[in-house]
């Protein structure tokens, strides 16, 4: 991404939106230009007719989630998506990431924290807030357990991760958007477990899930 190419901002809220701008141009360079759009239909519109090295993309749209519009900006377009949101959980962190995302940002960080986070991105540094990157290395060494723990070789890796998401305290819907599959197959993971563990309660699966060591309680 050069110095002078657009900047998109996805976001619903134009003193969000005028306030994401600023921090761009504060960390970026005064020469960016910076374009918004307020719904997920605007920002196809700007994409059909204009080029950008960069989108700041919220989730919660008046026409959709966010997360739909990270594939088509970074398939063909090749460019840098920073999710910028209020949404700090496992569902939609993890499921932005799939979709491609470069980045995830929480709004409620201050304006110099939020800069230096975009300025980074020059320099190669995912701009990522702590809270999510501390969420981000819990999953990965939730993952090395499962993968260590005799016990739970019974599961499969998908009812594994479906585990740790309902024991964590995640609906069937948020489960489903975290790992990219439907409700209907998260159902049939949470049944296969429950089964195989002889248990009948989230509760108990929380348990379960805790004695195996793939979560801290």
């Amino acid at each position: 991404m050069t110095d002078r190419e657009q900047v998109l901002i996805v976001e619903d809220v134009k003193e969000t939106a005028d306030w994401l701008a600023a921090r761009v141009l504060a960390a970026c360079g005064a020469t960016r230009t910076v374009r918004q759009a307020h719904t997920l239909a605007a920002a196809r519109k700007l994409l059909q007719r204009e080029s950008f090295g960069m989108a700041i993309v919220d989730l919660g749209l008046p026409d959709g989630n966010g997360v739909e519009l990270i594939p088509e900006l970074t398939a063909v377009r090749n460019i840098t998506v920073v999710v910028a949101t209020i949404y700090d959980d496992d569902a939609h962190i993890f499921s932005a990431l799939r979709a491609g995302a470069g980045g995830y940002l929480l709004k409620d960080q201050g304006d110099d924290d939020i800069e230096r986070a975009l300025a980074g991105i020059r320099e190669g540094v995912p701009p990522i807030s702590p809270s999510v990157a501390r969420r981000m290395m819990d999953f990965f060494v939730q993952q090395e357990r499962l993968r260590e723990n005799p016990e739970a070789e019974k599961l499969t890796g998908r009812e594994k991760e479906v585990l740790v998401l309902i024991a964590n305290g995640l609906s069937v819907a948020e489960a489903s958007a975290s790992l990219g599959i439907s409700a209907h197959t998260t159902r049939g993971y949470v049944k296969d477990i429950y089964r195989k563990l002889g248990i009948s309660s989230r509760a108990e699966a929380s348990l379960s899930a805790s004695r195996l060591g793939l979560i801290r309680k």
